[in-house]
């Protein structure tokens, strides 16, 4: 039978794990949430425990007479109750009203730390709607394939893997872009298919690969889909933050939480907004602000949340559970490339993370680790991220060297208007010419990234146990990247907007798709000019000078 919970009579406690078996819920369907105003920080600090349906009311005297409150409030008490398996857990008790009923016992159970948390509501925002999202069960048949296999263990099995998923994203990526809806079911394909674990480490289930065999698979992706290259690229940067400003236990306990629950990580971390404030509270510090960009926050299971702590200029990486409602969605991506990507802002609304999970941080003297955040070593995130950004730049206008070098093939005519007309396109002088150039560029542009990503991969490799490199070696890697992007975005730009010189102007029907390359490279490269690193590469070469540390070098 449903019950009616009168949420201004609940007092909390935290309760250690050994009495779940106490406070389980037993099937109790609460139907009717009473509370005494919207919900706000105070009001509830526990994350699930309701079944079934649920109506959210406000109760004013009685609990017979209910005020409904704004539809976005019911949407986040709807979020709160139905979030399962995420924090940590609570007992909550009734003072006067049902005090021995089944509905006082609600539980969120102990899933990623296993020790008890706070859970704030944060202050409330109008929760647009979001898009549609695509169906995981589409690709069910090979969600079941790769069950069925074991991951990958060498280089060239990965590549395989990476290709295999990346001719399934083919098969409609040009609708799928169209639709624009939110891609969950993409997501889905790349965490069954194991590419989201190709850096985890294997004592967890992971791959062990180095990001040399990442980059390619990123890049292996982005043929395909611009979008899901990089919505892989950003998750395997996130993933790996712990592993460059965290401890040796936050890294461990980081891959172990991310690799065997197989979670997908977003970032909400764009430097260009206005930093996260971050207040101390007691055990815990916790963040709030509003990122204009957050590629993946939509579809991630763990958010990277940065921001400055208060009274300082001292910066904190964590990672927080993504599905809580501290953590609002605009859902406004709308650009003309990556639809995909679940790129909009994001508010982050009192979000509560232990101080234990202050990466890089002691909880202890609530002062940051010298010999970890203040070396070069704690500045590798930026030049790993913008080879990302590079490789999915490459996987792209691989993606429309491939595409457009089919439709040539199969529907491009000749121009006949000539002393010496080919009988066909793939025959015409100056459609080889401009293939040719496409490919050698793109060629050099692959062996430029590979050299580059083989030099990060052997930093990791060789300096990550001691985290021992020098300015000048992370200088020296950077200025390796800088050139990666400088001849990825050039030649990615020149090759996808120059395939329609070898397709013809019916390729330039909506129905052909061949426009998403072009549009999803452009969309990217305006990331950071990129003139910038022309001008890092020419004071390395005419001064000798590596260039400093910032938020993209």
């Amino acid at each position: 039978m449903a019950k009616d919970l009168d949420l201004s009579r609940l007092r909390m406690r935290p309760q250690g794990s050994d009495q779940i078996s106490q406070i389980l819920m037993r099937g109790v369907h609460t139907r009717r949430i009473a509370c005494l105003k919207t919900p706000t920080n105070d009001d509830l600090r526990i994350c699930q425990g309701a079944i079934g349906s649920i109506t959210i009311v406000t109760s004013e005297t009685s609990r017979k007479k209910y005020n409904y409150v704004k539809e976005h409030a019911i949407h986040r008490w709807m979020q709160v109750f139905v979030h399962i398996n995420e924090m940590a857990c609570f007992h909550v008790c009734l003072e006067e009203w049902l005090p021995d009923s089944p509905t006082a016992r609600l539980l969120t159970s102990l899933r990623a730390s296993k020790t008890s948390n706070k859970i704030t509501m944060g202050s409330l925002a109008p929760l647009p709607p979001s898009r549609p999202a695509t169906d995981p069960t589409v690709y069910d048949a090979h969600h079941q394939t790769f069950a069925d296999s074991p991951l990958p263990s060498k280089p060239d099995e990965w590549l395989q893997r990476a290709a295999r998923v990346s001719a399934i994203l083919a098969e409609d990526a040009a609708h799928r872009e169209k639709e624009n809806k939110c891609p969950i079911a993409e997501v889905t394909l790349l965490k069954s298919s194991g590419l989201t674990k190709v850096l985890g480490p294997q004592e967890y289930g992971g791959g062990g690969q180095g990001w040399d065999v990442a980059y390619k698979v990123i890049r292996e992706i982005a043929k395909a889909d611009g979008s899901v290259g990089m919505l892989l690229g950003y998750h395997l940067l996130w993933s790996w933050t712990a592993n460059v400003v965290g401890t040796d236990e936050q890294k461990a306990r980081t891959q172990k939480l991310i690799i065997e629950n197989n979670y997908f990580v977003g970032g909400a971390v764009n430097p260009r907004d206005n930093d996260q404030k971050i207040t101390d509270d007691g055990d815990h510090i916790i963040f709030s602000g509003f990122k204009h960009f957050n590629t993946g926050g939509v579809v991630s299971d763990l958010t990277v949340l940065e921001g400055v702590y208060e009274g300082t200029d001292k910066h904190i990486f964590a990672l927080a559970l993504t599905n809580q409602p501290a953590i609002v969605f605009s859902h406004n991506w709308d650009n003309i490339g990556l639809r995909l990507t679940e790129s909009g802002s994001v508010k982050i609304d009192n979000v509560r993370v232990p101080w234990t999970d202050a990466l890089g941080w002691d909880p202890t003297t609530k002062e940051p680790i010298e010999s970890i955040l203040t070396i070069p070593w704690a500045t590798l995130l930026l030049p790993t991220i913008q080879l990302v950004f590079s490789n999915f730049y490459i996987g792209i206008a691989l993606g429309a060297l491939s595409f457009a070098s089919t439709y040539t093939t199969k529907h491009t005519r000749p121009w006949p208007y000539t002393p010496s007309p080919a009988p066909s396109a793939t025959s015409e002088p100056y459609i080889l010419a401009r293939y040719g150039s496409f490919f050698a560029h793109l060629r050099a542009a692959e062996a430029l990234a590979d050299l580059a990503g083989a030099k990060i991969s052997d930093i990791y490799a060789h300096h990550g146990a001691k985290r021992d490199i020098t300015a000048a070696q992370r200088g020296e890697v950077a200025e390796w990247v800088a050139s990666v992007k400088v001849v990825a975005t050039d030649t990615a730009l020149r090759v996808t907007g120059g395939v329609f010189e070898t397709t013809g102007a019916r390729a330039t029907a909506g129905k052909v798709g061949l426009d998403r390359f072009w549009r999803d490279v452009r969309t990217h490269s305006l990331h950071d000019p990129v003139a910038y690193k022309e001008m890092e590469l020419g004071r390395y070469v005419l001064l000798g000078e590596v260039p400093e540390p910032s938020w993209y070098t």
